[in-house]
């Protein structure tokens, strides 16, 4: 395959509609975060553009969903093939799109063949029951699809988040419009749609449209939209949840986490440390699964603090599309001071600074906080920056305590040598994800990703979750005679 994406003239200013079109809404400034270079620009949808785009979407699903089942599943293995095929350049608008390193780039490539190619394999899998039925009726349950689902995805993995729910949905027989977000829109958005695209995806069935708030919320309310698939923020989830329940449309709703790390005192410190750096400053701390309170025993406090604080000290920072760097920058000034603001508000109440707490433009220093109480906004709100916030612990119970007390409930990591400690800790914890020995940012397509409270709705993505969130049950009757009634 010949990269499209090299050929800026198919996608530049433009937007997925049906086919790659100018949007009335205007344009999308793509920038680089490491150097606020301007990467190109895509198009930006207004709510008129939204409309017509899921009109054109409801007409065209009837079709798709149609289509025999083989030649579905070979759209979505083309897809994987070719982006097999042009991993490197897929990785490098990734790194420079959204600040990440290679390594993080490369896993989004990664994942999303693996999406892919799952999406394919629900073409082959049963989809209905025969259920118990009195003599002369069979009695059938069957997931039919929603229609049109509409997908808002985030900025931190935007290839892989957009993925998740645009490849399940469309495998499931529903046509999709996706809003990325308009910091990330190439990397949300354009790549995916060149894929399908070239994999012989029919027009009309899926339809890209970067867009601000107001094209978000035309997407959630449209009459032709029956199912609304977010991951975000939580204000923002709580605004998509209740704009959703008003127009009585099924929602999934992927939150943020303030997840919990657990050391126990029999933990091996050195894996713990490991995890603990990996856990909160992968993707400079930007993932929703982010470790954002680490909970060590009083007895393994001050080495595991004095330890991270060195790797904290060692990590390179820098442009990772030119440097080879374990941190990149944040994705604006915005965010950098959201970060600094909860890291200098927590100093002043009394956590130790260790390492890091300072910034460069958008890079902001690995971070790690001891004596974290759980007053401190460090403890209670969602970070989404580079920063190891630690508490320290005298007992199990204390540990749960402590791991429950946050209206979040996504992931959680518990290290110990005891495994049925492990999974007696793990049994009182208040999320959706949990991983004994072992950190609290893991992902996998075939598993069901979501979380409870603050972090979602209960809805998940993933596995078996895939039919329950993208298709819904009709109930079939057929009768050898029609029935005599009293009446």
């Amino acid at each position: 395959m010949t990269s499209s994406l090299l050929k800026a003239t198919d996608w530049a200013g433009k937007a997925l509609a049906g086919e790659w079109k100018a949007l009335a809404g205007g344009q999308i400034e793509v920038t680089e975060p490491a150097t606020g270079q301007p990467l190109g620009r895509v198009a930006r949808a207004n709510p008129e553009d939204v409309r017509q785009s899921c009109a054109q979407a409801r007409q065209a699903q009837k079709a798709w969903a149609a289509m025999p089942y083989g030649e579905r599943a070979k759209v979505f293995r083309k897809a994987a093939e070719l982006l097999e095929a042009n991993r490197q350049e897929y990785a490098t608008w990734i790194i420079r799109e959204t600040g990440g390193i290679q390594p993080k780039a490369m896993f989004e490539v990664d994942s999303v063949m693996h999406h892919l190619y799952e999406a394919a394999a629900m073409l082959t899998q049963p989809t209905g029951l025969v259920l118990p039925s009195q003599e002369g009726c069979t009695s059938i349950a069957r997931r039919v699809p929603h229609g049109v689902v509409g997908v808002i995805s985030p900025f931190n993995f935007p290839f892989l988040l957009s993925t998740r729910a645009v490849a399940p949905a469309l495998g499931a027989g529903n046509a999709v419009v996706l809003k990325p977000d308009p910091r990330t829109p190439v990397s949300g958005g354009v790549l995916l749609a060149l894929l399908l695209q070239a994999a012989g995806l029919p027009e009309g069935v899926f339809n890209m449209l970067p867009g601000e708030a107001d094209a978000g919320e035309a997407l959630v309310i449209d009459p032709d939209v029956t199912m609304i698939s977010f991951t975000g923020s939580t204000a923002v989830g709580r605004r998509v949840g209740e704009l959703a329940g008003r127009h009585l449309k099924k929602v999934a709703l992927e939150l943020g986490g303030k997840n919990a790390l657990i050391i126990l005192d029999d933990a091996d410190l050195e894996l713990a440390v490991c995890g603990g750096s990996w856990a909160s400053w992968l993707h400079q701390g930007q993932i929703c699964m982010s470790a954002g309170r680490h909970l060590v025993h009083k007895d393994m406090v001050e080495a595991y603090t004095q330890q991270m604080a060195g790797k904290a000290k060692a990590l390179p920072v820098g442009d990772p599309h030119t440097q080879p760097v374990a941190i990149g920058p944040l994705i604006t000034a915005r965010q950098v001071e959201r970060v600094d603001r909860i890291v200098q508000e927590s100093i002043k109440m009394g956590a130790r600074l260790l390492a890091g707490g300072t910034y460069n433009g958008k890079f902001y220093q690995p971070t790690v906080l001891a004596s974290v109480t759980s007053v401190m906004p460090v403890f209670r709100e969602e970070i989404f920056g580079p920063v190891v916030s630690i508490t320290a612990f005298s007992s199990d119970a204390e540990a749960v305590a402590l791991a429950n007390d946050s209206e979040y409930g996504l992931s959680a990591g518990i290290h110990t040598r005891d495994i049925g400690r492990g999974m007696a800790i793990a049994g009182q914890l208040y999320v959706g994800l949990v991983h004994v020995n072992d950190q609290t940012v893991n992902d996998d397509g075939v598993m069901p990703m979501g979380g409870r409270g603050a972090s979602g709705n209960g809805s998940r993505h993933g596995g078996p979750a895939n039919w329950d969130e993208f298709t819904q049950w009709q109930w079939t009757t057929v009768r050898n005679t029609a029935p005599t009634y009293p009446l």
